[in-house]
């Protein structure tokens, strides 16, 4: 399976836009249509609604190895717009995980943040 898990953001250019909340989320794909109009947005990137619905159907081991190239990836395109690296004790990369859904859900929280 050769399916696209996730999606870069920054500098004006998006992967995604507002239409792909059921693929992005609501922050995810917010976050594209904000890049594609010119709001200033830090680079970064999202990792798939589906990718979610994936770990629970493959689990953690399968998913890692799934996500790891894509994920690396994501973090040299956005290091790169940064002129920062990730985990460099000088000029670090700094950021921020947010959890995300399809549709909000008040009180619902059923996120595993592993980091």
């Amino acid at each position: 399976m050769n399916e696209k898990r996730v999606y870069t953001f920054g500098n004006g250019q998006a992967e995604g836009n507002a239409s792909m909340r059921e693929v992005l989320g609501g922050k995810g794909a917010n976050l594209a249509e904000m890049n594609h109009i010119g709001v200033p947005v830090p680079p970064g990137f999202t990792i798939t609604t589906d990718t979610c619905n994936e770990y629970y159907r493959v689990g953690q081991k399968k998913i890692v190895e799934l996500l790891t190239d894509e994920v690396n990836a994501a973090v040299a395109h956005t290091e790169k717009l940064m002129n920062c690296k990730f985990g460099d004790p000088k000029n670090p990369l700094l950021v921020s995980v947010r959890s995300g859904a399809r549709a909000s859900m008040p009180g619902m929280m059923d996120t595993i943040l592993n980091l």
